[in-house]
């Protein structure tokens, strides 16, 4: 038997024989990821039909959640909005008024809390599309063929959203939009 004793706590925990510890590998997502900084990316599985890939949607919720929780400027609406925008899965996509009908709020607000997301991509604001089901806005800018809307169609498209010739996502909107404050 091992005691191990962190620095930061000065807790001791007791790790048996079999108990193998290993660092975090940055080239696989089988390991939990450690406390990162602002704009890493996290390691993520893009095969979206296996198990693996839905504990790590789970793994990226729990990292961002703790991180919603503990920014220290975040009122308690923008916390809402961005617990709300992770129940959002990846190859889906909601608009700012189904979101701000769950919510209570206006389209607006909505919109003003993605502008000012401080989590982007990980809460995943691109997600979140005009009602007409164009690209609408992204990083404060609102226009369907600008340089930064550009970026967020290639983010949807990479995750499996496809659109049509006229620029419309495909697929219906999602709106089984879930606060997961009770996942920390």
């Amino acid at each position: 038997m091992t005691v191990k004793t962190t620095r930061r706590s000065g807790r001791s925990s007791i790790l048996s024989a079999r108990t193998k510890v290993r660092p975090r590998d940055s080239k696989t997502s089988s390991t939990i990821p450690q406390t990162r900084n602002r704009g890493d990316p996290l390691p993520l599985n893009n095969n979206k039909n296996t198990p693996s890939a839905e504990i790590d949607s789970v793994l990226v919720a729990s990292s961002c959640l703790a991180r919603i929780a503990a920014h220290p400027t975040l009122t308690p609406y923008r916390r809402r909005v961005y617990r709300t925008l992770l129940s959002v899965p990846p190859g889906r996509w909601t608009t700012y008024s189904a979101l701000s009908r769950h919510l209570g709020s206006g389209p607006r607000a909505i919109g003003t809390a993605m502008r000012t997301n401080p989590f982007a991509p990980e809460v995943p604001c691109h997600r979140v599309l005009a009602t007409d089901r164009t690209v609408g806005g992204y990083k404060g800018e609102w226009n369907n063929g600008g340089e930064y809307c550009v970026e967020k169609r290639k983010l949807l498209e990479d995750e499996g959203v496809r659109f049509d010739e006229k620029g419309h996502a495909g697929g219906e909107c999602f709106t089984e939009l879930a606060d997961l404050e009770s996942l920390k």
